[in-house]
C-alpha cells in the first residue's frame, strides 16, 4: 500500500518506541478493490496511551478528545490521522451509542478485526512487513461481492444494517444470507437510531454509490424497507409493460439510479450535486403508488399513472425530512420531483421564452440539474431507447447553453434603482412596474440594461404611475 511520507515516518517512530501499528479499515479495504485509499486508520498495539502520545507529540499537535476510547487525531502535513489503542466494547444499552468501550493494548488483532461490523472492514495491513492480516477471509469476500457480518455481536448495532445499505451501494455487494436473517431480527431496533446517524448513512448512499440499486435491495432483503415508506410503497407498483418492460416501480427506480450515476453530470458533481440528483431520482416516482390505476390508453387497457409527477412533491419532503435531510436541499429536489416530465409536453422544440421561463420554474434547482433526472428517468426503461426523447433533451440543453441558463434561472434586468433613475420615488408603484418588466424580460423583449430602460420608459408612459411623480423623460 502506498502511504504518504509524514505517515511513514509516524508509523516508524512507533515501531521505534516498541508498537505494532497496523493500517485498518476502509483503506484496506479500498486498496484490496484497486482504489486509491483516502482515509488512513491505525491500530496501534503493544503500547498504552501516554507512550502513544509521546511518541507522535514531535509531529505536531494532538488533539486527545478521543482520549477515553484509545483514540488520537494527529495532523501530519495537512492531513489528519487517527491512531488508535485497540479496544474491546460491551453494550449496555439502546442505540449506536449503547457501549461501553475500553482500550486495551493487549488484546490480539484477531479479537480486535471480530468487533468490526463486515469482513472487508475487518482486514488489517501491516506497513513493514506488507502482509495483510484478514481473520475472516474480507478479501475472498470482496471477490465474490458479499457483504458479511464478523461475528453474532453484529446485531448489537443497528446503524451496521444501513452502514450495509450504503456500502452495498458503494461497492455493489450482494448481502450474505445468513446477514439478512440478523438484520431482519434487529429490524425493530430501527427507532433507537439517531436522525442524523440514519441521514449520515443515506448520505453516502447519494454521494458515493457505483451501483445504488444494490442498496435498495439491501433494504429489502433486510426487511429495513419498511422503515422508509415512501421507498417501500413503490415495491409491486404496476407499469405498462409495453412502456416499461423492467418491470415495478422499484425496479424501474433502481434501474434510474444506476443509470444516473453514470452519467457525466453526476460523476463531475461535487457531493452537494450528486446528493441532489440522487435523492430526486430516488424519489421521482414517489407519487405513482398513489395515482397508477388501469384506464384506457390507444384502444387498450393500460397501467397509467396520471400526474404523479405532481403528487410525489409533498411525498419526497415527508421522506427528506424523515431521514434528516438538510433543510435547504429539500425545495431543490422537490422541483426536480414535480418538472421531471417536462420534456413530454409542450412543442416540438423548445423556444428562448420557454427556456427563459422554464429554468424560472424550476428555481432553485436548474436545468442542467432537470436533464440530468430527465435522462436518468428515461434510461431506467432498458432495454427501450426513445430517439425522440434524446433529442428533445439535446435540444434543450443546447438551448439552455446558448442562453447562459443551464446553472442559474434568470435575474431581472430592470430594478428599484432604475425606477429611480427615471425620476419614480420608491413605493407600491414599484412591483407591478419591475413584475412588467421581468415578464417582458422573460418574453426576450429585451436583453440588457439599456433596452429595458428604454422598455420601462415605454411601459411607465403607457401606465402612468397614480402619483404625483415627475414626467419620465425622453431617451
Amino acid at each position: 500500500m502506498k502511504l504518504p511520507p509524514p505517515l511513514l515516518a509516524a508509523l516508524a517512530v512507533l515501531r521505534s518506541a516498541g508498537g505494532r501499528p497496523l493500517l485498518v479499515g476502509g483503506c484496506v479495504r479500498d486498496w484490496q478493490l484497486g482504489l486509491e485509499p483516502k482515509d488512513f486508520d491505525v491500530e496501534v498495539y503493544g503500547l498504552d496511551y501516554e507512550t502513544l502520545r509521546r511518541a507522535l507529540a514531535p509531529f505536531g499537535p494532538t488533539d486527545v478528545v478521543g482520549r477515553s476510547f484509545g483514540v488520537l487525531k494527529v495532523r501530519l502535513e495537512g492531513a489528519e490521522y487517527d491512531f488508535s489503542l485497540p479496544r474491546r466494547e460491551s453494550k449496555t444499552g439502546a442505540g449506536h451509542r449503547g457501549f461501553a468501550v475500553a482500550p486495551d493494548p493487549a488484546l490480539t488483532e484477531a479479537a480486535a478485526a471480530a468487533r468490526r461490523d463486515f469482513t472487508i472492514n475487518a482486514m488489517a495491513y501491516d506497513p513493514f512487513t506488507h502482509r495483510v492480516l484478514d481473520f475472516h477471509d474480507g478479501a475472498g469476500d470482496l471477490q465474490k461481492r458479499i457483504l458479511r457480518h464478523t461475528s453474532a455481536a453484529f446485531v448489537e448495532d443497528p446503524l451496521r444494517v444501513l452502514r450495509a445499505f450504503q456500502f452495498a451501494a458503494r461497492f455493489d455487494l450482494t448481502l450474505a444470507p445468513e446477514t439478512a436473517v440478523l438484520c431482519r431480527s434487529i429490524s425493530g431496533t430501527f427507532a433507537e437510531l439517531a436522525v442524523e446517524r440514519v441521514w449520515g448513512e443515506w448520505d453516502k448512499w447519494a454521494t458515493k454509490a457505483s451501483k445504488p440499486s444494490a442498496g435498495l435491495v439491501v433494504l429489502k432483503q433486510s426487511g429495513w424497507l419498511q422503515h422508509f415508506p415512501a421507498v417501500a410503497a413503490l415495491d409491486g407498483v404496476p407499469q405498462e409493460p409495453e412502456w416499461h418492460p423492467e418491470g415495478d416501480v422499484l425496479v424501474h427506480t433502481g434501474h434510474c439510479l444506476d443509470a444516473l450515476v453514470k452519467l457525466e453530470t453526476w460523476r463531475a458533481a461535487a457531493p452537494a450535486g450528486r446528493r441532489l440528483l440522487s435523492f430526486s431520482v430516488l424519489a421521482h416516482d414517489f407519487g405513482k403508488p398513489s395515482t397508477t390505476k388501469q384506464a384506457e390508453r390507444r384502444s387498450k387497457l393500460r397501467w397509467v399513472s396520471p400526474e404523479h409527477e405532481a403528487a410525489g412533491g409533498p411525498i419526497a419532503e415527508s421522506f427528506l425530512q424523515q431521514i434528516g435531510s438538510p433543510l435547504e436541499l429539500i425545495p431543490r429536489v422537490r422541483q426536480l420531483v414535480v418538472n421531471h416530465l417536462l420534456h413530454h409536453q409542450g412543442a416540438e422544440e423548445y423556444r428562448d421564452t420557454t427556456v427563459r421561463r422554464l429554468a424560472r420554474k424550476i428555481e432553485p434547482a436548474t436545468i442542467d440539474e432537470l436533464i440530468a433526472v430527465m435522462q436518468a428517468d428515461h434510461l431506467g426503461r432498458p432495454p427501450l431507447v426513445s430517439t425522440e426523447t434524446v433529442r428533445r433533451l439535446d435540444h434543450l440543453r443546447t438551448a439552455a447553453r446558448r442562453l447562459a441558463l443551464e446553472h442559474a434561472a434568470p435575474k431581472p434586468i430592470i430594478l428599484g434603482r432604475h425606477l429611480v433613475t427615471l425620476g419614480l420615488p420608491p413605493g407600491p408603484q414599484f412591483k407591478p412596474a419591475l413584475d412588467a418588466a421581468f415578464e417582458s424580460q422573460l418574453d426576450g423583449a429585451f436583453t440588457d440594461e439599456a433596452g429595458g430602460l428604454e422598455w420601462m420608459r415605454n411601459y411607465l408612459r403607457a401606465h402612468p404611475p397614480v402619483l404625483n411623480s415627475p414626467q419620465i423623460p425622453a431617451p
